[in-house]
Protein backbone atom coordinates (compact mmCIF):
# COMPACT_ATOMS: atom_id res chain seq x y z
CA UNK A 1 0.00 0.00 0.00
CA UNK A 2 0.87 3.68 -0.72
CA UNK A 3 2.63 5.62 2.57
CA UNK A 4 0.20 8.51 1.42
CA UNK A 5 -3.37 6.35 0.82
CA UNK A 6 -6.56 8.28 1.06
CA UNK A 7 -8.90 6.72 4.09
CA UNK A 8 -12.15 7.04 4.77
CA UNK A 9 -13.70 6.75 8.63
CA UNK A 10 -17.47 6.19 8.86
CA UNK A 11 -18.62 6.53 12.52
CA UNK A 12 -22.19 8.21 12.26
CA UNK A 13 -23.29 8.51 15.66
CA UNK A 14 -23.76 8.95 18.61
CA UNK A 15 -21.84 10.67 20.94
CA UNK A 16 -20.58 8.12 23.18
CA UNK A 17 -19.33 6.05 19.84
CA UNK A 18 -17.58 9.53 18.05
CA UNK A 19 -15.69 10.12 21.34
CA UNK A 20 -14.41 6.13 21.72
CA UNK A 21 -13.29 6.24 17.61
CA UNK A 22 -11.23 9.12 17.97
CA UNK A 23 -8.19 7.26 19.00
CA UNK A 24 -7.56 5.48 15.22
CA UNK A 25 -6.77 9.10 13.38
CA UNK A 26 -3.82 9.27 16.02
CA UNK A 27 -2.92 5.75 15.28
CA UNK A 28 -3.40 5.91 11.94
CA UNK A 29 -1.14 9.53 11.59
CA UNK A 30 1.25 7.87 13.75
CA UNK A 31 2.26 5.34 10.93
CA UNK A 32 0.77 7.40 8.07
CA UNK A 33 1.43 11.05 8.03
CA UNK A 34 0.75 11.27 4.78
CA UNK A 35 -2.36 9.78 4.26
CA UNK A 36 -5.60 11.87 3.79
CA UNK A 37 -7.83 11.20 6.51
CA UNK A 38 -11.72 11.71 5.94
CA UNK A 39 -14.66 11.18 8.39
CA UNK A 40 -18.16 10.84 7.94
CA UNK A 41 -20.35 11.70 10.83
CA UNK A 42 -23.75 12.84 11.60
CA UNK A 43 -23.83 16.50 11.70
CA UNK A 44 -25.05 17.32 14.98
CA UNK A 45 -21.30 15.97 16.00
CA UNK A 46 -19.38 17.43 13.99
CA UNK A 47 -18.26 19.47 16.69
CA UNK A 48 -16.84 16.64 18.38
CA UNK A 49 -14.69 16.59 15.27
CA UNK A 50 -13.37 19.89 14.81
CA UNK A 51 -10.60 19.97 17.23
CA UNK A 52 -8.92 17.41 15.55
CA UNK A 53 -9.02 18.94 11.82
CA UNK A 54 -5.33 19.31 10.14
CA UNK A 55 -3.86 22.86 11.02
CA UNK A 56 -0.38 24.70 10.97
CA UNK A 57 1.81 22.36 12.89
CA UNK A 58 -0.88 19.44 13.59
CA UNK A 59 -2.19 16.60 11.40
CA UNK A 60 -5.47 14.89 12.13
CA UNK A 61 -8.72 14.54 9.97
CA UNK A 62 -8.33 16.31 6.72
CA UNK A 63 -12.02 16.83 5.72
CA UNK A 64 -15.31 16.17 7.98
CA UNK A 65 -17.83 15.13 5.95
CA UNK A 66 -21.71 15.88 7.80
CA UNK A 67 -24.21 13.40 7.21
CA UNK A 68 -27.41 14.87 8.01
CA UNK A 69 -29.69 11.11 7.97
CA UNK A 70 -31.57 11.77 11.01
CA UNK A 71 -32.79 15.15 9.60
CA UNK A 72 -33.65 14.15 6.41
CA UNK A 73 -35.44 10.95 7.70
CA UNK A 74 -37.86 13.69 8.72
CA UNK A 75 -38.60 15.33 5.64
CA UNK A 76 -38.17 12.18 3.03
CA UNK A 77 -40.69 14.14 0.33
CA UNK A 78 -39.15 17.60 0.43
CA UNK A 79 -37.15 18.19 -2.43
CA UNK A 80 -34.35 20.01 -0.90
CA UNK A 81 -33.66 17.07 1.44
CA UNK A 82 -32.76 15.24 -1.83
CA UNK A 83 -30.98 17.96 -2.94
CA UNK A 84 -28.98 17.61 0.31
CA UNK A 85 -28.34 13.57 -0.35
CA UNK A 86 -26.97 14.17 -3.95
CA UNK A 87 -24.96 16.99 -2.78
CA UNK A 88 -23.47 14.73 0.15
CA UNK A 89 -23.12 11.76 -2.38
CA UNK A 90 -21.30 14.03 -4.73
CA UNK A 91 -18.83 14.67 -1.77
CA UNK A 92 -18.28 11.27 -1.66
CA UNK A 93 -17.05 11.12 -5.10
CA UNK A 94 -14.62 13.71 -5.18
CA UNK A 95 -11.89 11.27 -3.68
CA UNK A 96 -11.26 7.53 -4.76
CA UNK A 97 -10.67 6.27 -1.32
CA UNK A 98 -8.08 3.36 -0.58
CA UNK A 99 -9.26 2.48 2.67
CA UNK A 100 -12.42 2.74 4.24
CA UNK A 101 -13.16 1.82 7.85
CA UNK A 102 -16.08 1.07 9.29
CA UNK A 103 -16.27 0.57 12.41
CA UNK A 104 -20.55 0.91 13.51
CA UNK A 105 -21.50 -2.21 11.93
CA UNK A 106 -25.12 -1.00 10.85
CA UNK A 107 -26.74 -0.62 7.49
CA UNK A 108 -27.21 2.79 7.21
CA UNK A 109 -23.11 2.99 7.87
CA UNK A 110 -22.31 0.57 5.45
CA UNK A 111 -24.60 2.43 2.61
CA UNK A 112 -22.14 5.49 3.09
CA UNK A 113 -19.40 3.01 2.20
CA UNK A 114 -20.83 1.88 -0.90
CA UNK A 115 -21.95 5.39 -1.84
CA UNK A 116 -17.48 6.90 -2.00
CA UNK A 117 -15.21 6.50 -4.96
CA UNK A 118 -12.75 3.64 -4.34
CA UNK A 119 -9.74 3.32 -6.21
CA UNK A 120 -9.55 -0.33 -7.93
CA UNK A 121 -7.98 -2.18 -4.65
CA UNK A 122 -9.60 -0.60 -1.95
CA UNK A 123 -10.05 -1.89 1.37
CA UNK A 124 -13.51 -1.92 2.84
CA UNK A 125 -13.32 -2.92 6.40
CA UNK A 126 -15.95 -3.58 8.72
CA UNK A 127 -17.60 -5.56 11.67
CA UNK A 128 -17.88 -9.31 11.08
CA UNK A 129 -20.20 -9.63 14.36
CA UNK A 130 -21.68 -7.83 17.19
CA UNK A 131 -20.07 -7.56 20.16
CA UNK A 132 -22.57 -7.91 23.32
CA UNK A 133 -24.98 -5.20 24.34
CA UNK A 134 -24.48 -3.07 21.09
CA UNK A 135 -26.21 -2.63 17.70
CA UNK A 136 -25.06 -4.78 14.77
CA UNK A 137 -27.36 -5.36 11.37
CA UNK A 138 -25.62 -8.52 9.74
CA UNK A 139 -26.45 -7.06 6.67
CA UNK A 140 -23.83 -4.30 6.76
CA UNK A 141 -21.26 -7.36 5.93
CA UNK A 142 -22.57 -7.41 2.57
CA UNK A 143 -20.96 -3.97 1.77
CA UNK A 144 -17.28 -4.97 2.79
CA UNK A 145 -14.76 -6.61 1.24
CA UNK A 146 -12.85 -7.31 4.54
CA UNK A 147 -14.92 -8.45 7.56
CA UNK A 148 -13.39 -8.52 10.59
CA UNK A 149 -14.40 -10.95 13.86
CA UNK A 150 -13.85 -9.16 16.78
CA UNK A 151 -14.09 -10.35 20.38
CA UNK A 152 -17.88 -10.38 21.57
CA UNK A 153 -16.81 -8.34 25.09
CA UNK A 154 -14.91 -6.16 23.73
CA UNK A 155 -14.10 -2.40 24.76
CA UNK A 156 -15.48 0.41 21.87
CA UNK A 157 -11.91 1.87 21.51
CA UNK A 158 -10.14 -1.42 21.32
CA UNK A 159 -12.71 -2.20 18.82
CA UNK A 160 -12.35 0.53 16.09
CA UNK A 161 -8.75 -0.38 16.53
CA UNK A 162 -9.10 -4.17 15.57
CA UNK A 163 -11.43 -2.94 12.64
CA UNK A 164 -8.30 -0.67 11.96
CA UNK A 165 -5.57 -2.85 12.10
CA UNK A 166 -6.89 -5.51 10.34
CA UNK A 167 -7.64 -2.87 7.46
CA UNK A 168 -4.17 -2.28 7.18
CA UNK A 169 -2.48 -5.53 7.77
CA UNK A 170 -1.20 -3.86 10.90
CA UNK A 171 -0.59 -6.01 14.02
CA UNK A 172 -3.22 -5.39 17.06
CA UNK A 173 -2.55 -1.87 19.26
CA UNK A 174 -2.48 -3.46 22.46
CA UNK A 175 -3.82 -1.28 25.66
CA UNK A 176 -0.37 -0.66 27.15
CA UNK A 177 -0.09 1.89 23.97
CA UNK A 178 -2.63 4.38 25.74
CA UNK A 179 -5.37 5.92 23.54
CA UNK A 180 -5.56 9.47 22.75
CA UNK A 181 -8.45 11.53 21.86
CA UNK A 182 -8.00 15.55 21.47
CA UNK A 183 -4.96 17.43 21.33
CA UNK A 184 -3.36 18.42 24.84
CA UNK A 185 -3.38 22.02 23.53
CA UNK A 186 -7.01 22.13 22.38
CA UNK A 187 -7.93 21.01 25.84
CA UNK A 188 -5.58 23.56 27.98
CA UNK A 189 -6.90 25.85 25.99
CA UNK A 190 -10.94 25.50 26.46
CA UNK A 191 -12.45 28.40 27.56
CA UNK A 192 -14.46 29.47 30.75
CA UNK A 193 -17.76 28.61 30.78
CA UNK A 194 -20.79 31.19 30.31
CA UNK A 195 -23.22 29.28 31.55
CA UNK A 196 -25.31 31.31 33.86
CA UNK A 197 -24.97 30.17 37.58
CA UNK A 198 -22.09 28.12 37.89
CA UNK A 199 -20.38 28.59 41.04
CA UNK A 200 -16.66 26.79 41.43
CA UNK A 201 -16.04 24.91 42.72
CA UNK A 202 -19.42 22.82 40.76
CA UNK A 203 -19.46 19.02 40.21
CA UNK A 204 -21.39 17.85 37.03
CA UNK A 205 -24.12 15.06 37.41
CA UNK A 206 -25.36 13.62 34.29
CA UNK A 207 -28.10 11.09 35.50
CA UNK A 208 -30.02 11.14 32.54
CA UNK A 209 -29.36 8.61 29.59
CA UNK A 210 -31.09 6.85 26.93
CA UNK A 211 -32.26 3.71 28.93
CA UNK A 212 -33.92 4.01 32.27
CA UNK A 213 -32.33 0.87 33.55
CA UNK A 214 -29.04 2.59 32.77
CA UNK A 215 -29.98 5.50 36.02
CA UNK A 216 -29.00 5.42 39.04
CA UNK A 217 -31.47 6.26 41.43
CA UNK A 218 -33.10 9.30 42.46
CA UNK A 219 -32.82 8.86 46.48
CA UNK A 220 -28.52 7.89 45.04
CA UNK A 221 -28.29 10.80 43.53
CA UNK A 222 -29.29 13.31 46.36
CA UNK A 223 -27.65 11.98 49.12
CA UNK A 224 -24.46 11.49 47.00
CA UNK A 225 -25.79 15.35 46.84
CA UNK A 226 -26.05 16.45 49.77
CA UNK A 227 -22.98 14.88 50.63
CA UNK A 228 -20.57 17.06 48.21
CA UNK A 229 -22.79 19.93 49.18
CA UNK A 230 -21.70 19.99 52.54
CA UNK A 231 -17.81 19.54 51.65
CA UNK A 232 -18.72 23.22 49.74
CA UNK A 233 -19.53 22.05 46.24
CA UNK A 234 -21.81 23.28 44.01
CA UNK A 235 -24.18 20.51 42.64
CA UNK A 236 -25.16 21.09 38.87
CA UNK A 237 -27.72 18.96 37.07
CA UNK A 238 -28.23 19.49 33.21
CA UNK A 239 -30.75 18.10 31.43
CA UNK A 240 -31.69 17.36 27.45
CA UNK A 241 -35.42 17.43 27.32
CA UNK A 242 -38.76 18.41 29.59
CA UNK A 243 -38.57 15.02 31.27
CA UNK A 244 -35.18 15.22 32.22
CA UNK A 245 -35.25 18.87 33.77
CA UNK A 246 -37.79 17.70 35.75
CA UNK A 247 -35.65 14.98 37.09
CA UNK A 248 -32.91 17.53 37.60
CA UNK A 249 -35.42 19.70 39.15
CA UNK A 250 -36.63 17.30 41.67
CA UNK A 251 -33.03 16.04 42.42
CA UNK A 252 -31.75 19.65 42.79
CA UNK A 253 -34.53 21.05 45.04
CA UNK A 254 -32.82 18.76 47.93
CA UNK A 255 -29.85 19.69 47.96
CA UNK A 256 -28.51 23.34 49.21
CA UNK A 257 -27.33 25.33 46.50
CA UNK A 258 -27.39 22.74 43.71
CA UNK A 259 -28.06 24.25 40.14
CA UNK A 260 -30.63 23.30 37.30
CA UNK A 261 -28.27 25.24 33.93
CA UNK A 262 -30.01 26.33 31.32
CA UNK A 263 -30.18 23.29 28.21
CA UNK A 264 -26.26 23.82 26.87
CA UNK A 265 -25.01 22.44 23.25
CA UNK A 266 -22.17 20.29 22.99
CA UNK A 267 -20.00 22.99 22.00
CA UNK A 268 -20.83 24.77 25.62
CA UNK A 269 -20.80 21.49 27.08
CA UNK A 270 -16.41 21.23 26.25
CA UNK A 271 -16.15 24.08 28.41
CA UNK A 272 -19.09 23.15 31.71
CA UNK A 273 -17.14 19.77 31.91
CA UNK A 274 -13.54 21.42 31.45
CA UNK A 275 -14.57 23.89 34.74
CA UNK A 276 -15.70 21.26 36.71
CA UNK A 277 -14.13 19.81 39.98
CA UNK A 278 -15.83 16.85 39.18
CA UNK A 279 -17.70 15.12 36.74
CA UNK A 280 -20.09 11.98 38.39
CA UNK A 281 -22.61 10.39 35.68
CA UNK A 282 -24.06 7.42 34.44
CA UNK A 283 -23.13 5.57 30.80
CA UNK A 284 -23.87 8.00 28.92
CA UNK A 285 -22.24 10.32 25.91
CA UNK A 286 -21.41 13.47 28.00
CA UNK A 287 -20.04 11.05 30.80
CA UNK A 288 -17.56 9.86 28.81
CA UNK A 289 -17.03 13.19 26.96
CA UNK A 290 -15.37 14.30 30.79
CA UNK A 291 -13.52 11.21 30.58
CA UNK A 292 -11.84 11.84 27.08
CA UNK A 293 -11.25 14.78 28.16
CA UNK A 294 -9.21 13.50 31.07
CA UNK A 295 -10.61 15.58 33.32
CA UNK A 296 -11.58 14.10 37.20
CA UNK A 297 -14.49 11.83 36.45
CA UNK A 298 -16.79 8.78 38.05
CA UNK A 299 -18.70 6.81 35.73
CA UNK A 300 -21.63 4.40 37.10
CA UNK A 301 -22.71 1.67 35.53
CA UNK A 302 -25.63 0.35 36.38
CA UNK A 303 -27.09 -2.32 33.83
CA UNK A 304 -24.39 -1.37 31.34
CA UNK A 305 -21.16 -3.90 31.37
CA UNK A 306 -18.11 -2.19 32.85
CA UNK A 307 -15.98 -3.81 29.75
CA UNK A 308 -17.79 -2.00 27.10
CA UNK A 309 -17.12 1.94 27.58
CA UNK A 310 -14.84 2.38 30.82
CA UNK A 311 -12.37 4.74 30.66
CA UNK A 312 -9.52 2.81 31.02
CA UNK A 313 -6.57 5.73 30.10
CA UNK A 314 -6.52 7.38 33.16
CA UNK A 315 -5.77 7.51 36.93
CA UNK A 316 -8.36 10.57 36.57
CA UNK A 317 -11.10 8.45 36.23
CA UNK A 318 -13.04 6.09 38.11
CA UNK A 319 -15.35 3.31 37.34
CA UNK A 320 -17.91 1.69 39.52
CA UNK A 321 -20.90 -0.81 39.26
CA UNK A 322 -21.25 -3.38 36.62
CA UNK A 323 -24.41 -4.55 34.94
CA UNK A 324 -26.99 -5.48 37.06
CA UNK A 325 -24.78 -4.17 39.99
CA UNK A 326 -25.42 -0.47 40.55
CA UNK A 327 -22.66 1.00 42.74
CA UNK A 328 -24.43 2.51 46.51
CA UNK A 329 -23.88 5.52 47.33
CA UNK A 330 -20.63 5.34 49.61
CA UNK A 331 -18.74 3.73 46.61
CA UNK A 332 -19.70 6.53 44.38
CA UNK A 333 -18.98 8.95 47.03
CA UNK A 334 -15.41 7.31 47.89
CA UNK A 335 -14.51 7.64 44.18
CA UNK A 336 -15.20 11.05 44.07
CA UNK A 337 -13.43 12.20 46.72
CA UNK A 338 -10.33 10.18 45.34
CA UNK A 339 -10.51 12.31 42.63
CA UNK A 340 -11.27 15.82 43.96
Amino acid sequence: MSTSPKILLVKLSSLGDVLHNLPIVWDLRERLPDAQIDWVVEEGYVHLLEPLLSRDGFQGIDRIIPFGLRRWKKNLFSLATWKEFFAFRKTLQTTAYDVLIETQGLLKSAIVCALAKKSSSAVIAGLANATEFSGYEPLARSFYNQSVQVPTQCHAVDRSRWVMCSALDWSLIERGDAPQFYPSEFIASIPKSSVAGLLSPYVLCFHSTAREAKRWSNDNWITLGKDLSAKGYQLVFPWGNAAEKAVSQLLASQISGALVPPAFSIEDAFSVIAGAALTVGVDTGLTHLAAVLNKPTVEIYCDSPLWKTEGYWSDQICNVGDIQNPPCVQEVLDASLRLL
